[in-house]
């Protein structure tokens, strides 16, 4: 939809770059932050706490047998589902937190600032806020869902990259579904062990690396 502006005006165009950048960075079904935008944030968030020493959380989730829905009630009810659950996620973490759909019934959470017991709490107030919807996906019709959780806190201080930090959450959501799913399973901060490709980029000298590169 066009905004009511006058075409031309500096607020008419303001508005069209505005509608282009949510098209960019948001996910059309959800609301949410795209894949592309939280793959991003979470480099920011890598490198912020590799210099800030403060520690940040990374939960992944995704709908307890999400498939059945779709089989069962087809896609409609698919898309209600997955509205329902962004909107019960984001209504349970902090307003600071970034709520992402990286994929068809996947979704993260970058939590900066997240000492281990807050982590702990959040991740249990998304799993509860999520079991308890009832979501009517047709006339008389309602359904209840659940979610798994995997969490895995960036190493302090630690020079990390987005991809080692997102497999150490998945490796969390992949227990928790193992477990039974609707559970959430944490790595505990004082367990976070640096890994060997970690321990690499923090003491790895830049120079050095310039002439491995150079022919």
């Amino acid at each position: 939809m066009l905004p009511d502006e006058a075409p031309g005006s500096v607020a008419w165009l303001q508005a069209i770059v505005d509608a282009l950048c949510d098209l960019s960075s948001k996910d059309a079904l959800s609301g949410l932050v795209n894949r592309r935008s939280f793959e991003m944030a979470l480099a920011r968030e890598a490198d912020r706490v590799a210099r800030a020493g403060e520690p940040a959380l990374l939960l992944m989730l995704d709908i307890d047998h999400f498939k059945a829905v779709n089989d069962n009630h087809g896609h409609q009810a698919g898309d209600q589902v997955i509205r329902a659950v962004a909107q019960a996620v984001v209504q349970a973490v902090r307003p600071m937190d970034l709520v992402a759909r990286v994929g068809g019934e996947e979704f993260a959470i970058i939590l900066p600032n997240c000492a281990t017991h807050v982590g702990v709490l959040v991740a249990e107030r998304v799993r509860e806020r999520v079991s308890q919807l009832a979501i009517e996906v047709s006339p008389g019709q309602v359904l209840g869902v659940t979610v798994s959780l995997g969490g895995a806190f960036a190493p302090p201080w630690v020079r990390s990259s987005p991809l080692l930090w997102t497999e150490r959450a998945d490796r969390q959501l992949y227990r928790a579904k193992a477990e039974g799913r609707n559970r959430a399973c944490l790595e505990p901060q004082v367990d976070s062990l640096v890994s060997a490709e970690e321990k690499g980029m923090l003491f790895a000298s830049p120079i050095l690396e310039m002439q491995q590169d150079l022919p």
